[in-house]
């Protein structure tokens, strides 16, 4: 029973997060517990419990009182959660370039080949899978610092990549080529263990892909 519980609770946290990133349930707009109750098909505990986690995660504020919102948009948590990906993304990909193996470089060249034909397609004008689109780059970015041995960091990073996704999804247009050639970039010198040039070609395109955002904001 525990367990069906346990898997209850997590299917209903991942599907509201996943509304909150993709913006289906959008910025700022109260999250009422009745209407979520037919919308996700849970129970009021339940709930409960999942829009407290979301609130711990930064996704979901709760005024005293006032019940639950999904956290607007700023300037300055866009800047603030960019920063803090370049220096715990960045340290993670040194660590990861250091500590990999060849199950890491495995994983790394099928991730990058992944979204590479992704990308291609989005070059080529098809943008019809947005969603499938970023889970490949999520994949990408993740197989870059698996190797970093920190369940902690990993952790947090995952975070801060759903929070920053959350822009994108809602604001960005695609970049195109010039997010292309990054990606290679850093595929190339993570794969010729240049912890320096990977570390240095992550940053840039990190504060190339926020540069692109704030201007949507």
């Amino acid at each position: 029973m525990s367990k069906q519980v346990t898997t209850v609770g997590s299917s209903t946290y991942q599907k509201i997060k996943h509304d909150i990133i993709f913006g289906v349930l959008t910025p700022g707009s109260k999250l009422k517990l009745d209407t979520l109750k037919d919308q996700y098909f849970a129970s009021l505990s339940t709930l409960r419990e999942t829009l407290n986690r979301l609130t711990s995660e930064g996704f979901v504020e709760s005024p005293e009182q006032r019940g639950f919102f999904v956290t607007p948009f700023s300037r300055e948590d866009l800047i603030e959660v960019a920063e803090l990906r370049v220096l715990l993304e960045c340290h993670a990909l040194e660590k990861s370039i250091v500590n990999g193996d060849t199950n890491w470089e495995g994983n790394l060249v099928a991730a990058h080949h992944k979204l590479h034909l992704m990308e291609k397609r989005m070059l080529a004008g098809d943008d019809s899978e947005r969603e499938l689109w970023k889970r490949y780059d999520w994949e990408f970015h993740l197989a870059l610092i698996e190797a970093c041995n920190s369940k902690n960091l990993l952790s947090l990073h995952s975070i801060l990549y759903d929070k920053y996704l959350r822009y994108q999804m809602l604001m960005l247009s695609y970049r195109g080529e010039s997010a292309v050639q990054e990606h290679r970039n850093i595929f190339d010198a993570a794969l010729a263990r240049d912890e320096i040039g990977a570390r240095n070609y992550l940053e840039t395109h990190i504060r190339n892909g926020l540069v692109h955002t704030l201007e949507a904001v």
